[in-house]
């Protein structure tokens, strides 16, 4: 099995699945595209073209089965790893797994427009509109919400594949020093001690180290990369 993913730094789509497979111990090999400059540019999509025909990342590789589409990503692991317990076991706490996965998918623009994933970024605060801000009291409010009801430390007590939905926006809650609640904070702490999410951050790092830019060259990269305004055009986006 293998996962096509684009850049560590940048991409949270090829996060989510990544953190799904390494914390439920799914074994897999990492194939790397890397975005290049500018995001959506040909080369990146001619390269993606052997995995999908989307032009899109992540991708999960099964044997001749492709599969590009984060939430499919889950619910076919799920599937075909029913004993790592991927969604909960409890028939209405999936459903509402998975309705909160379904929001996080479709929803919160607002916030992922203005504060893009990025690791990299030295934690400073950024104002926010006001529609990023009330995107910002949903996501605590529901977190807080089936936490409580469930007893934490994760969405549903146990990781499952809504807190692989919710990891990349701890980063941007982190990165953006975005003032949340103690109980937010409680559970992005929960999803930072993952062995997973170090070790995500740990070979993002190693990958840095191997590329011989200097810093102000990969910021140069990163500025070409990552536009002020996020287009919907799938074809220019991650999924």
């Amino acid at each position: 099995m293998k996962l096509v993913i684009a850049n560590k730094n940048y991409s949270s789509w090829s996060m989510r699945p990544w953190i799904a497979m390494k914390a439920a111990d799914i074994p897999f090999e990492e194939v790397f595209v890397p975005f290049g400059a500018p995001l959506g540019n040909d080369e990146f999509k001619q390269r993606l073209s052997a995995y999908t025909p989307a032009g899109m990342v992540p991708v999960l590789i099964d044997g001749d089965t492709h599969i590009w589409e984060t939430l499919a990503i889950l619910e076919y692991l799920a599937e075909t790893f029913p004993d790592r317990r991927l969604w909960p076991a409890d028939a209405k706490a999936r459903a509402q797994a998975r309705a909160l996965a379904a929001e996080m998918h479709a929803g919160f623009a607002a916030l992922r427009r203005e504060c893009p994933m990025n690791i990299r970024r030295p934690v400073r605060g950024r104002e926010l509109s006001a529609a990023a801000q009330q995107n910002v009291a949903r996501i605590e409010a529901m977190w807080g919400e089936v936490r409580t009801r469930h007893g934490g430390p994760f969405l549903f007590g146990k990781f499952c594949a809504a807190d692989a939905m919710y990891a990349p926006v701890v980063t941007r809650l982190a990165t953006y020093g975005i003032k949340v609640s103690r109980e937010t904070l409680g559970y992005m702490e929960a999803v930072m001690a993952l062995p997973a999410f170090a070790e995500w951050l740990q070979r993002h790092a190693a990958r840095l180290r191997e590329d011989a830019s200097t810093a102000d060259e990969r910021r140069a990269r990163m500025d070409a990369a990552n536009p002020k305004y996020v287009l919907r055009n799938p074809t220019l986006r991650t999924h």
